[in-house]
């Protein structure tokens, strides 16, 4: 008896401080953005959605929260997209038309096979050096799979191993049925990876469930919608102070969970630290995403490398951008969790902060897609593409590369970003990093 009555005291103690609530944007009102649909190849299938898992995790983060107080939106994020039951990632393949959202790879051809002669043209001018290919969060395999077509019509499939880094094991067998002649899943007690492949022309394929865990080698990483999707914290400026916008159970019908201020600051709202000269007083802070910037930029100093990041983002203008995509229209992210995928705009000025802060790596944009595509003579594929197609294949393929590069469509709310070693700056400013000059 004397035990309830210390946990209901608890409850009761944790429940009593004063959150004020928090008005925002109502996304669902604008024309959806970044994530756009598109034709999916023929024959790929969603995996129906287990809505009883979904309803789990609205249960089990109510209880959460009425057990300990409202929670960040960064353990918001985390649980509902891989919790490893009910997580949005974590059980279905969730791309492409008949799932929530389509990305740049599954458009068109054109963005992997530009990308992978990118790669080719900034590895050449380091020496050609024997290096690995990693990739963070690979969706499908789609963007991999037309980069290691390229390279290997340059002979290099058997130059050079892969490594995925993916937490899903739903989506890393889609990767692995991708790319693989044949496959094998490993024992993670014995190997640090838990799967291993070979593509049909001799690529060695590994998958991690974490960055940490790849082997420490000049690496080539490629990371795209990947940092979209990282936790994120959000504070808010008041009498000036930084406190934390939190998650709380709703206190009204036709959502499950609402916004709310912290009364005083909460331990990572304490120690935030914002870029000089910010003045926003709303901003949204991935401590995931610092993590593994600094992480890149350590391994590419120590052990060299480039890297490149593909995302929709910022240069630290915008402030509230968290949202929520379900059947490519916006949703709202407090309803429904586990249903629809939750992302929110790369800061892109934060990432070069932390990657610049301790002279490790030189970064480079970012610069518009469409730009980025155009200066890698998109223009000059697509020319090539239409000669050899089918006079109704036509329209299509110009209407894809369209939706990649039209500032209107995809064109200037994706962002490309590249990060080198800091020794190469001078090297670099002789011979200019490609898309980006």
């Amino acid at each position: 008896m004397h035990r309830q009555c210390l946990e209901r005291l608890a409850i009761l103690t944790t429940r009593q401080f004063c959150y004020k609530p928090v008005k925002r944007p109502n996304f669902l009102r604008e024309q959806p953005t970044g994530k756009s649909s598109s034709k999916r190849p023929a024959g790929e299938t969603t995996r129906p959605l287990d809505t009883n898992n979904a309803v789990d995790l609205t249960k089990h983060l109510q209880t959460k929260i009425l057990a300990t107080g409202p929670i960040s939106v960064a353990e918001y994020m985390r649980e509902v997209l891989t919790n490893p039951l009910s997580g949005y990632y974590m059980n279905r393949d969730v791309f492409g038309k008949e799932g929530d959202f389509v990305t740049s790879p599954e458009i068109s051809q054109i963005f992997g096979e530009l990308v992978a002669i990118w790669i080719l043209s900034e590895w050449q001018k380091l020496g050609s050096p024997p290096f690995q290919l990693v990739e963070l969060g690979p969706g499908r395999g789609t963007l991999m799979r037309d980069v290691i077509k390229v390279l290997s019509k340059f002979k290099l499939s058997t130059g050079f191993s892969i490594h995925m880094v993916e937490i899903s094991p739903h989506l890393s067998k889609i990767q692995a049925q991708q790319l693989c002649y044949n496959f094998d899943d490993c024992d993670s007690n014995v190997d640090i990876y838990y799967r291993k492949g070979e593509t049909a022309s001799g690529t060695k394929i590994f998958w991690y469930s974490r960055l940490e865990d790849v082997p420490r080698n000049f690496s080539v990483v490629m990371a795209h919608e990947f940092f979209d999707a990282l936790p994120i914290h959000k504070f808010q400026l008041d009498n000036g102070m930084w406190k934390e916008v939190l998650i709380d159970v709703a206190e009204q019908t036709g959502t499950d969970f609402r916004l709310v201020l912290s009364k005083n600051q909460t331990p990572l709202s304490k120690i935030y630290s914002p870029v000089v000269g910010e003045t926003r007083t709303s901003v949204e802070y991935s401590l995931e995403a610092d993590r593994l910037i600094g992480l890149m930029a350590e391994r590419f100093e120590s052990d060299g490398g480039i890297g490149l990041i593909m995302d929709y983002g910022h240069f630290g203008e915008k402030s509230d951008t968290f949202r929520a995509f379900k059947k490519h229209a916006l949703h709202d992210p407090l309803k429904s969790p586990g249903t629809a995928d939750l992302t929110a705009d790369v800061d892109f000025r934060q990432i070069k902060n932390i990657a610049e802060k301790n002279n490790q790596v030189v970064c480079f944009g970012p610069v518009e897609q469409g730009i980025f595509l155009d200066r890698m003579q998109g223009k000059a594929r697509l020319e090539a593409l239409l000669r050899n197609a089918l006079p109704e294949s036509q329209e299509t393929i110009k209407s894809a590369y369209d939706m990649l590069t039209h500032p209107n469509q995809m064109g200037s709310r994706f962002k490309f970003f590249s990060m080198f070693p800091a020794v190469l700056k001078d090297h670099l400013a002789k011979f200019p990093v490609n898309g980006f000059h």
